[in-house]
């Protein structure tokens, strides 16, 4: 079974564990979601904390009310003499160890207004109860101690009660006080709250869900638009551009972001286009110019004088297309991002005197002469093999256009924490509108004079790739007809 990237590196959809095709969530729809689930429970928190929040309150009002209740029923009764006086959570009795029948008659006269009293012995029997409990008794737990308050049901109806224990001067017990009122009509209220959020609770979410959906695909419209562009592109349409939206947000920034690098990658096609084609021509050239000089040397017999001088021609030729071969190669080869240079302090008047000496057979061809300026000692931290082939290619490129008998001028200045190299030569010069384009892969400024001098337009690009990968500087200023000036600028060491 294929799987992705088999075919299509872009493919919408991802692979379940047993094969199955399934479609793949889309970025608004992630949005959506995410934004929906994260506002989803921090709703269920609110409606939770309001929820709690409101019973709290509805439970300490009914506490209240029922303390109220509590204090008015003790002020009133007055049993033979007995006073249950200062309800403070725990009531007292002013007399001790009478008890007496009158408690159960003043009870049931008394009542709460839509509540129920109840009086309880230590033992747990009912003593008295208000007439409206009919049947029905208040429930009473022994086992709390001191003022309780909790939730309770007379018959099928919810109250909730406290449950007071009257207190002689000993410390002894000598009955329970519960008073309970009805909370049937606010507990009605609360469940009508409870089901009003859980209806609203998914329909919001619903609602949140498609208008964040709507929001997330109107914001993301600039993606869309780079999706439709990279799929539709080729080599043939690199000069669209992604339109930028109005607002300068970060969408705006990842437009102007990839346009810019659309840009870049069009002006690198177009150059790799460029050299391409140059290095096919330079290269089939000399291939052409010895295939036509061999064809013809076989036809007939000549002398061997003739055979002699072809063949050197030949072997120019082939010398002449191995150099740019070589040329090629090396910029190949510095073009890989892995390849580091061995940087180490170089004493660099030394390296410049050695790449002289080197030059000079090439330079006396042409009765041009070095002219060494002032040379002031200075380390360098530079890679020594490709710091040599920088200055040999300036030096070679200043040889090829100097006139005959004239001079290369070379000086090394320190300038505080930089060293300084000038190259001067007297030759032809570059046109100012040129100079920018002399380090450019296969560029000549006069194709005619780059063929005659065995020039292939690589030298001043090595030269700008090695000075690159070392971090030196490098420029260049000329004056047709005067001479062209090449500057290095290293660190010191």
């Amino acid at each position: 079974m294929k799987r992705p990237g088999d075919e299509d590196i872009m493919t919408l959809h991802r692979y379940a564990s047993d094969g199955r095709i399934l479609p793949r969530m889309s970025l608004r729809n992630r949005i959506a979601f995410y934004y929906t689930i994260t506002t989803a429970l921090l709703m269920a928190v609110v409606f939770a904390a309001i929820l709690f929040s409101i019973d709290r309150i509805v439970y300490l009002h009914f506490d209240q009310d029922l303390r109220h209740e509590v204090s008015e029923i003790l002020q009133e009764v007055r049993l033979n003499g007995k006073l249950f006086s200062g309800f403070e959570g725990i009531c007292e009795l002013e007399s001790s160890d009478e008890k007496s029948p009158g408690i159960q008659s003043s009870i049931v006269r008394l009542s709460v207004e839509s509540g129920f009293i109840q009086l309880v012995d230590p033992s747990g029997q009912v003593v008295s109860k208000s007439i409206n409990l009919d049947r029905n008794v208040l429930a009473f737990n022994s086992t709390y101690s001191g003022v309780r308050y909790f939730n309770s049901t007379v018959g099928r109806v919810p109250v909730r009660q406290v449950q007071v224990p009257l207190i002689n001067k000993t410390g002894t017990v000598e009955a329970w006080l519960i008073v309970a009122i009805p909370t049937r009509n606010v507990m009605l209220v609360l469940v009508e709250l409870k089901n009003i959020m859980l209806i609203s609770f998914p329909v919001i979410i619903l609602l949140l869900f498609i208008l964040t959906r709507a929001i997330a695909g109107r914001s993301i419209r600039p993606v869309d638009d780079v999706i439709a562009i990279a799929e539709t592109m080729t080599q043939a349409s690199l000069d669209q551009r992604i339109s930028l939206p109005r607002k300068h947000d970060e969408l705006y920034r990842l437009s102007f972001t990839i346009n810019a690098l659309l840009d870049q990658l069009q002006d690198a096609f177009q150059r790799e286009k460029h050299f391409t084609s140059d290095a096919s021509h330079e290269l089939r050239t000399p291939l052409a110019v010895v295939k036509g000089t061999l064809d013809v040397l076989i036809r007939k017999p000549r002398p061997v004088e003739h055979y002699e001088e072809k063949i050197r021609y030949c072997l120019d030729e082939l010398n002449r297309m191995a150099r740019l071969i070589d040329q090629l190669l090396i910029l190949a080869r510095y073009d890989q991002e892995s390849i580091k240079p061995k940087t180490a302090p170089i004493e660099i008047s030394s390296v410049v005197e050695s790449v002289i000496a080197r030059m000079e057979q090439m330079a006396g061809e042409k009765q041009i002469s070095f002219v060494r300026g002032n040379f002031d000692p200075g380390m360098v931290s530079a890679d020594l093999a490709m710091l040599e082939m920088i200055f040999e290619n300036i030096f070679t490129n200043a040889i090829k256009f100097s006139h005959a008998g004239s001079s290369i001028e070379i000086e090394v200045a320190r300038r505080t924490a930089l060293m300084v190299c000038t190259i001067t030569d007297h030759g032809v010069g570059i046109p100012e509108e040129k100079l920018q384009h002399v380090f450019d892969r296969f560029y000549r400024v006069d194709e005619s004079r780059g063929s005659s001098t065995g020039g292939f337009g690589l030298g001043l690009s090595i030269v700008r790739k090695l000075a690159d990968l070392q971090q030196i500087g490098v420029s260049v200023t000329s004056r047709e007809n005067e001479g062209t000036a090449f500057r290095l600028v290293f660190q010191v060491a």
